[in-house]
């Protein structure tokens, strides 16, 4: 386990989440699953809720613990809007890292704005197409806690134009890359300045994924890849792709209640 309490350098992905159809349904498949609790919903923030960790190993706290997701009801217009993980990535000045983005070629979809005592949130289209959030902290970091089931594990961007994407997110927040892809399926880890390990990773999307949906997306760290699956499947989700080894661990791929698509993985211990 790992807590981390400062923000996050600029450019690290720092924090996801999800608008849900039925807030109490979603979260009651997230506590089964990662055996989360939750913050109370603050009407004042449209519903929106933090997921958390409470430290004991129990899923019934009323939210005590540390951060390590947010959940949301559907907002007024957004009905028909795709449920999606959404991912965020940290920055120490929004407004120039906005400028930054529209210089590179991105769309935004809200400008910056201030959350109350939190921090600071907008969300733009980077020239592949795919959505991304930029926050930055006051009294709310991101993401507490890490390196342990429940938290999240990694965070990557799947688009066919990973080079275009790769010039873009370097070009804003100065990634640096190492390729481990091939030809067939390029990866590229990637690092921030200031940054102690790599950070997350974009790639191209896997031929033999049926149905694969670009976009920026979340893997979540459990204990067992194989008993986390069954436990998707009894609480209502479903496994798109069963668990398989793979070069840093063991994963699944998984989708929600309202049919969001998430990783559950077990870290291999080199990673």
């Amino acid at each position: 386990m790992s807590t981390h309490t400062n923000p996050w350098p600029a450019g690290t992905p720092c924090w996801v989440d999800l608008m849900a159809s039925d807030l109490e349904r979603t979260q009651a498949f997230y506590r089964d699953v990662l055996g989360w609790t939750y913050s109370a919903s603050q009407p004042e923030y449209g519903g929106y809720c933090n997921a958390m960790l409470d430290g004991s190993g129990s899923t019934s706290g009323d939210g005590d613990g540390d951060p390590v997701a947010g959940l949301s009801p559907t907002m007024e217009g957004m009905e028909n809007a795709p449920h999606v993980w959404s991912v965020y990535l940290a920055t120490d000045d929004i407004a120039a890292h906005a400028a930054k983005a529209a210089e590179a070629g991105a769309t935004p979809v809200y400008e910056p704005m201030e959350v109350g005592p939190f921090g600071s949130m907008g969300m733009w289209v980077d020239p592949t197409g795919s959505t991304f959030g930029m926050w930055q902290a006051k009294e709310h970091t991101g993401f507490r806690r890490v390196d342990e089931p429940g938290t999240v594990a990694w965070c990557d961007l799947m688009t066919d134009d990973p080079g275009t994407a790769r010039n873009f997110y370097g070009s804003v927040f100065d990634y640096r890359y190492q390729d481990i892809g091939d030809d067939s399926m390029p990866y590229a880890m990637f690092s921030v300045p200031g940054g102690e390990r790599p950070a997350g990773g974009i790639g191209g999307p896997d031929p033999n994924a049926d149905g694969a949906q670009p976009g920026w997306g979340v893997a979540f760290q459990v204990e067992d890849v194989d008993a986390a699956a069954e436990r998707v499947r009894r609480a209502g989700g479903s496994i798109t792709a069963e668990p398989s080894d793979f070069e840093y661990g063991r994963m699944a791929v998984a989708t929600g209640p309202d049919g969001e698509t998430f990783v559950i993985m077990t870290p291999s211990a080199s990673m």
